[in-house]
């Protein structure tokens, strides 16, 4: 399985980015999707995540202003990324769950929020 994230970039504060993650491979059988974000020598933090039911849980850093959705069909993950601020900026990785254990995680992409 590898996941590929996509959306990334830099935006000014208050602007918005939508981030996708689309899997490939042996796609089946993907409970729980989901965001993570890292800093620079900082601990990945989990941000988001939605179940195959499409029951959404957020950070309380996130909520209210990022929503996280899935189209199964598809085996695609999407954070909608509003009201951003400057300490939005990390490095975003989508991670996709097997009802196993298994996790697989895309490789990042940047959001840099700055004016």
């Amino acid at each position: 399985v590898q996941l590929q994230a996509s959306g990334g970039g830099l935006v000014q504060p208050g602007g918005s980015l939508r981030l996708s993650c689309a899997a490939s491979g042996s796609t089946s059988g993907f409970n729980v999707m989901g965001w993570y974000r890292q800093a620079p020598g900082k601990q990945r933090e989990w941000v988001a995540d939605v179940t195959s039911g499409g029951s959404a849980n957020y950070a309380d850093s996130v909520k209210g202003r990022f929503t996280i959705s899935r189209d199964n069909a598809k085996n695609a993950v999407y954070l909608q990324m509003n009201s951003l601020k400057p300490e939005d900026t990390r490095v975003y990785y989508c991670n996709f769950h097997r009802p196993n254990g298994m996790d697989y995680w895309g490789k990042g992409t940047l959001v840099t929020v700055s004016s």
